[in-house]
């Protein structure tokens, strides 16, 4: 699916450089999850927007299915972007004026879907994560957690391969956050997304795959217990267990100082 080679993005400011990534290396296999932590200002997002083809690298190879994101030219790199990849923000970017049909219906203008269908195939995605009864309301007229239902609507609704999220459930309550999590990891499963996920939210991270940090534009990878992947696959999320030392929380991604305990960096 992608395969990062010596990926690095550096930001101007005025007569100084801003190194957002580092020579990150990944590859991330068709079908998975992946979370990704790390402190605040440290090249998650970065991450997650040079994976969905938003910015591009100052360097390196983003191989996604065979193609270099990084060379892509704009028209070519929006077709890949409408096609293939889907997206779920913290602040949903919902259009306010627009009912959730419509909001939903809008990923599939770029892909040249007939009115008709638009509505058949949107309708349809917004009763996926039960909101079948609120196709007309507006934006404001939604609670937050239906705000990202619709969201999770208008990202699935053009059947991507990917999914990148951005800090989902940052906006929301725990028990919302714990609905909309589920309602990702059910859409992981049935349809056999990858998927990438930012999170600051260790009891998210554990339950996907493989967790990633990001720490000064380095990437590397916790060490995951034996079988947990398999687990992750086969079975609902297990709560954690304080007596088992793989339970212990992880690291406080917001203290600058914070190191993940067991770590593979490529420099």
């Amino acid at each position: 699916m992608y395969k990062l080679s010596g990926v690095t993005k550096n930001y101007h400011k005025g007569r100084s450089t801003v190194a957002a990534l580092r020579g990150v290396d990944l590859v991330i296999e068709d079908g998975e999850w992946l979370a990704v932590q790390g402190p605040t200002g440290h090249g998650k997002s970065t991450l997650l927007q040079i994976l969905g083809g938003l910015d591009r690298p100052s360097s390196g190879i983003v191989d996604f299915d065979g193609r270099d994101l990084a060379q892509l030219r704009e028209a070519e790199m929006t077709k890949v972007r409408a096609q293939f990849i889907g997206f779920v923000f913290q602040t949903f970017n919902l259009v306010p004026t627009l009912s959730a049909l419509e909001n939903v219906e809008a990923a599939l203008v770029p892909l040249g879907v007939g009115s008709a269908a638009r509505r058949e195939r949107a309708t349809m995605a917004l009763e996926a994560v039960g909101l079948g009864d609120r196709l007309r309301h507006v934006p404001g007229e939604l609670s937050g957690g239906q705000q990202q239902r619709v969201a999770v609507a208008r990202a699935l609704v053009k059947e991507p391969k990917v999914l990148l999220a951005d800090e989902p459930t940052g906006n929301l309550d725990e028990d919302t956050r714990d609905d909309i999590i589920g309602l990702l990891e059910t859409m992981w499963r049935e349809r056999g997304l990858t998927m990438v996920l930012v999170t600051h939210d260790s009891s998210i991270a554990r339950r996907a795959q493989r967790i990633g940090v990001m720490k000064n534009g380095r990437l590397s990878f916790r060490q995951p217990r034996p079988g947990q992947a398999a687990r992750v696959q086969t079975g609902p999320a297990r709560a954690a267990d304080p007596a088992d030392p793989a339970d212990l929380e992880p690291p406080d991604f917001d203290d600058p100082d914070s190191e993940p305990a067991d770590t593979i960096t490529f420099d």
